[in-house]
């Protein structure tokens, strides 16, 4: 047990700092605050201004952005080319119920689907073959109405409105009008207006249809919050005849009313254009918001002073200084600590903090490297108590299919092949157990294999063929043993396809890595239990054998490593088993 050791009295560290600023920075953080205020006071009224300027305009790209970006919408239309031909196509029937749903009807939905905020897009064509699908309002606001916002009409319903009457001359690209039309004033929308052209005919610009965007005016000029530039501050978007179309701020007005001189004298103003919209933003602020900045400053003058103070004064400095080399000391035990090494110690001399500190650092760098080399121990323990459980698991099943071959030829008298397949079997365990090693060379894996198919051509004689190709170079190296041996085993007992099998096992070097094959021409893998032996979850049914090989291997070498399978019912199976190119560090000897 730690034995608590006894507290020493001592001043505290923050004490000592206080005392110190009191001593040393009272007189300094007076005179700069005093000549900060005068300073920031005097120029308070142009960067106020500045700074609503900058807001006002800030608002104003906002509007504009959001402009910009139905434009862009509309521009989906306008240019698109393959639906300037299904609307030039007067062809009745069939034809018109295909270019209405297949392209006119989903190219509607995708335009509105891209817009940023909700709008409603009415297309009206010149074409009356195609049908008009639209929705009826009754007087209500469309943006509020549930299902598509979308509508398609007949130009005839607009050709007698001034708005469309009046519309300019197209211009290719460009010519495009913001404007309240129809319920627009009523509801609070405003529309963008554009023209649908023949885009095969760039020189008359044949109008093929008009199209209208609605968005409210509250999604437009959202951004316009008379909060963002001060308490008291009123905002409003005036129209071409100086009305009121949007107001921000505690303000009376209504939609449509004009201000007067005598409502903005106690203000004074700010305003930005809105070009597209041919509109403005006009601010009123409060004259007295002057005198609140001017407060405002102050207190900041005050409260910037105060966190400096410490920078500028000589007794920040002295204890910088005196306080700096513990601090350090502290930070290099911290960093070799990050970087793994927990024995480096730390001592001060005194009674205070730091010596408490030192002493904290050095029982806990203690006890970490302690607990991180007894963790390390038990992973250890646990990983290679894994690869032997993987490892006992394929022998059993193994020697349980073997002896039941040999039950059978002792059962039919067949006494030259029990004996050729029990000393086959003696040399698989022989080169199997090899004195109780998880790790083998290569040449001593393949040497297995050549048992394990000697015992199987005893059981299948000529109905299985087996080649080899396999690259001498491998054969310098180890891999982690019985991992060819249970998937030709799969394959002699599932692959069979009539009455002959071949199977091919190949064995090469890929830069620094060794691939294995194990490929058969049999029946193939089912796909949905490839699917499963694929799964994390579902694998533990199904797949035993490949599971098994592919633990092993992963825990040893890594998870970068072990097993693919590719199968095609018909065309047979392809293993292919990748581990690392490591040397002949055989594990030491351990007791069978």
């Amino acid at each position: 047990m730690t034995k608590h050791k006894k507290e020493h009295r001592y001043i505290p560290f923050g004490i000592k700092i206080m005392l110190t600023y009191s001593l040393f920075i009272m007189v300094p953080v007076i005179l700069i605050g005093y000549a900060a205020n005068v300073i920031f006071t005097s120029s308070i009224q142009e960067r106020t201004r500045e700074i609503n300027l900058g807001t006002l305009a800030q608002m104003k790209d906002n509007i504009m952005y959001k402009m910009e970006d139905v434009s862009r919408i509309s521009g989906m239309l306008y240019f698109d080319s393959n639906l300037a031909s299904y609307l030039r196509h007067y062809e009745e029937g069939w034809v018109s119920y295909e270019a209405t749903t297949k392209q006119l009807l989903p190219k509607m939905q995708t335009t509105v689907e891209a817009a940023s905020n909700k709008m409603r897009l009415a297309v009206y064509l010149h074409n009356n073959t195609l049908p008009e699908i639209y929705h009826n309002y009754n007087n209500t606001d469309p943006l509020n109405a549930e299902g598509p916002l979308f509508d398609l009409y007949h130009i005839s319903r607009i050709k007698d409105r001034s708005w469309y009457i009046d519309y300019p001359v197209e211009r290719y690209g460009e010519t495009m009008q913001w404007k309240q039309v129809e319920g627009d004033t009523k509801f609070g929308h405003i529309s963008l207006l554009r023209r649908l052209v023949n885009m095969n005919d760039p020189i008359t610009l044949e109008e093929i249809g008009f199209v209208r965007i609605s968005l409210r005016l509250t999604d437009l000029l959202e951004s316009v919050d008379s909060e963002k530039i001060g308490q008291g501050t009123k905002i409003f978007a005036l129209n071409e005849n100086g009305r009121i179309m949007f107001s921000s701020g505690d303000t009376h007005f209504k939609i449509g009313e004009s201000l007067s001189e005598a409502e903005m004298a106690n203000y004074w103003a700010v305003e930005e254009k809105i070009p597209q919209l041919n509109w403005k933003l006009l601010a009123l602020v409060p004259t007295d918001i002057m005198e609140k900045a001017t407060d405002k400053v102050k207190l900041w003058t005050f409260l910037i002073c105060l966190a400096c103070f410490v920078v500028f004064s000589l007794a920040g400095l002295y204890i910088s200084r005196f306080y700096s080399r513990k601090v350090i000391k502290i930070v290099r035990v911290l960093d070799a600590f990050q970087e793994g090494n927990f024995k480096k110690k730390i001592h001060f001399k005194g009674k205070d903090e730091f010596t408490r500190i030192s002493f904290a650092l050095n029982d806990m760098g203690h006890n970490i490297d302690g607990l991180i080399q007894e963790v390390y121990m038990t992973n250890m323990k646990k990983k290679e108590a894994e690869l032997e459980s993987l490892q006992a698991q394929i022998n059993p099943h193994f020697l349980y299919n073997t002896l039941s071959s040999i039950s059978r030829l002792a059962k039919f008298g067949q006494v030259d092949k029990l004996q050729r397949m029990v000393l086959d079997l003696a040399k698989f365990y022989r080169l199997s157990l090899n004195e109780g090693r998880t790790v083998i060379p290569i040449r001593n894996e393949l040497e297995q294999i050549n048992a394990y198919i000697n015992i199987q051509k005893t059981k299948f004689e000529d109905g299985m063929q087996i080649w080899f190709d396999i690259d001498p170079d491998i054969l310098r190296f180890t891999t982690v043993k019985l991992i060819l041996q249970p998937f030709i085993e799969n394959a002699l007992e599932h692959a069979w396809y009539g009455a002959q099998i071949n199977i091919r096992i190949v064995g090469k070097m890929e830069g620094d890595l060794i691939t294995f094959q194990v490929i058969d021409d049999g029946v193939g893998i089912n796909p949905e239990i490839l699917r499963q032996m694929s799964d994390p979850i579902e694998r533990v049914n199904v797949g035993y054998g490949v599971r098994n090989v592919d633990e092993r291997i992963k825990l040893h070498f890594g998870a970068e490593y072990g097993v693919r399978i590719v199968s095609k019912r018909g065309m047979g199976t392809s293993i292919t088993i990748t581990i690392p190119a490591r040397k002949k560090d055989i594990e030491p000897e351990r007791p069978i």
